[in-house]
Order: C-alpha cells, then sequence, then structure tokens
C-alpha cells in the first residue's frame, strides 16, 4: 500500500507541473488558435533565470516573482517578434513559427546561462515528510498548490474580469470583437504574457524537484502538448487533469514496469483516448454547416 501511495505522490507532482503547462497551452489556443509549441520554454526561462539569482544571492521571494517577470517578457516578445508580423498567416505556418521560436530560445539560453545542470533549495527545506509510509518533498506541496491556485485564478480572471472577457470574445470571433471595441491585439499580448508567466511559475516551482537545464523544455512541451490533447483542446480544466493523468500513468509505468517505458506509456495512452474520444476526455464536438 504505502508504494502504490508513492508513486500516486510521485505521479501528482510530476503531473502538477504537465497540467501548469497545458494551461498555458490552453491559454495561447483559446486566444489565438495557435498551439505554442515555445511553451516549455517559458519552464525552462523561470526555473535557470530563478536558479542563476539565487546562486548570485537573491533571496527566493524575490528571485521567483523575478523569474516569472522575465518569463513574461519573452512571452511577450515572442507575440510582438513572432505571431504578431506573421499576420494571417496559415495554421501550419504560426505553428511552425513557434517551434523555431522554441529552438532559438534554447540556443539563447545556452548563451546566457550554460549547459550545466541546475537546482536550488526547496522553499520549505528539502526534509521529506512522511505519509502513510510513502515519503513527499515539501516541494511537491508548493508545486501541487501552485497548479490547482493557478487555475483557480485563471478560471477567475477569464470569467470575471473585463481583460478576461476580452480574451474570450478575441478566441470566439476576433472580428466581432474588433467592432464591439475590444482591443484584440491587447488581448493577444495578455494571452501570451498570461501563459508564459504560468510556464515561468511552473520553472520556479519545479527546479527544486526536477533539476532544470537550457534544453528541458522540448519535453516538458511535448508531455504539456499531450495533456492538453487528453483533457480536451481549449478546455482548461481538461488541461488540469489531463496533466494529473499523465503524471499518474508516468509514475505508475516507472514504479511497476520499468522507467525505460514511462514516457512511451503515457502516449499510449493518449493515442487509444483520441482513437475512441478524437475531442480529447473533456472537449467538445463541433461541427460545421457548409
Amino acid at each position: 500500500m504505502s508504494e502504490l501511495l508513492q508513486f500516486v505522490l510521485s505521479g501528482v507532482t510530476v503531473g502538477a507541473i504537465y497540467a501548469a503547462v497545458a494551461l498555458g497551452f490552453t491559454l495561447i489556443y483559446n486566444a489565438s488558435g495557435v498551439a505554442n509549441f515555445a511553451q516549455g520554454e517559458f519552464v525552462v526561462v523561470g526555473g535557470m533565470t530563478a536558479a542563476a539569482l539565487i546562486t548570485a544571492g537573491v533571496p527566493v521571494y524575490i528571485a521567483g516573482p523575478l523569474a516569472v517577470i522575465a518569463g513574461m517578457i519573452v512571452g511577450i516578445g515572442l507575440y510582438k517578434l513572432a505571431i504578431k508580423p506573421a499576420g494571417k498567416a496559415p495554421l501550419v505556418s504560426l505553428v511552425i513559427i513557434t517551434i523555431g521560436s522554441s529552438i532559438f530560445l534554447r540556443g539563447v539560453m545556452q548563451i546566457v546561462f550554460d549547459k550545466q545542470i541546475h537546482r536550488y533549495e526547496g522553499f520549505s527545506g528539502d526534509e521529506a515528510l512522511r505519509f502513510l509510509g510513502a515519503t513527499i518533498l515539501p516541494q511537491s506541496l508548493w508545486i501541487i498548490g501552485g497548479s490547482i491556485f493557478v487555475f483557480a485564478l485563471l478560471a477567475w480572471f477569464v470569467g470575471h474580469t473585463k481583460a478576461g472577457r476580452g480574451i474570450r470574445a478575441t478566441a470566439s470571433n476576433r472580428l466581432a470583437a474588433v467592432l464591439v471595441g475590444i482591443n484584440t491585439g491587447r488581448s493577444m499580448n495578455l494571452s501570451f504574457a498570461l501563459s508564459a508567466a504560468v510556464g515561468a511559475l511552473a520553472g520556479v516551482l519545479a527546479t527544486p524537484v526536477t533539476f532544470t537545464t537550457y534544453d528541458a523544455g522540448v519535453l516538458m512541451a511535448l508531455k504539456g502538448f499531450s495533456a492538453t490533447m487528453l483533457g480536451g483542446v481549449g478546455n482548461p480544466f481538461g488541461a488540469l487533469v489531463g496533466g494529473f493523468a499523465i503524471g499518474l500513468i508516468e509514475a505508475m509505468t516507472a514504479g511497476y514496469i520499468s522507467s525505460d517505458y514511462k514516457d512511451a506509456a503515457a502516449f499510449i495512452v493518449i493515442l487509444a483516448v483520441l482513437f475512441v474520444m478524437p475531442q480529447g476526455l473533456f472537449g467538445r464536438r463541433t461541427t460545421e454547416r457548409v
């Protein structure tokens, strides 16, 4: 029983990170219809920036927010310098632009930081807590709580603020949003900024547990996108559930079969689900009248 609980706790911790990345995917997709494959780089920007600042002697409660702000700046820059100039380019072109941006950001981080693996001490120390025979790091509680808090905050923001409703209107029909006076450019800027902030925050919270390096964003983006697909594209709750589900699948596979197959097992389950429900677990079926 304690062994199973240990795998569950490990899976929930990793799944919370994937859920945060998936929430970032969902934010940008809902606003622009684009899958941003540079989302994983925002996680690395947050983690690497926080690690560099903490190493330089900056307290973690200052380094963390500064790292999130750095992620937001990168997100806004990605929109203004790469996505916005593309204008009304085909969707596949925009996706390729995000992939190219991901490669470019990895190169920049390799130069600005280095190729080494980085981590720093957990916010509440590194002494494991015991629970029913299993152990969990205090930082894991920060990660899980942070993902759930971000989900709740984004749900409130999108549903109960003027800026959030502007993002929803832009996502629904950009032309109609312009006609009723909504600044769609500002809504897109805000979407990318929030998405990058969520990713950077995930990096800040996760680095003490998962460590980080300049090229860690590739796999993070794939797992986050997989969580988005599993939960249902465009559904924030689906992104949250999909992230936790992938984390649990990986943990169970690594624990009961082999860690060599944990990535493959997660993708196989996702493919199986999408064969049965192409819209994902919580996605809506859409029809188009022609």
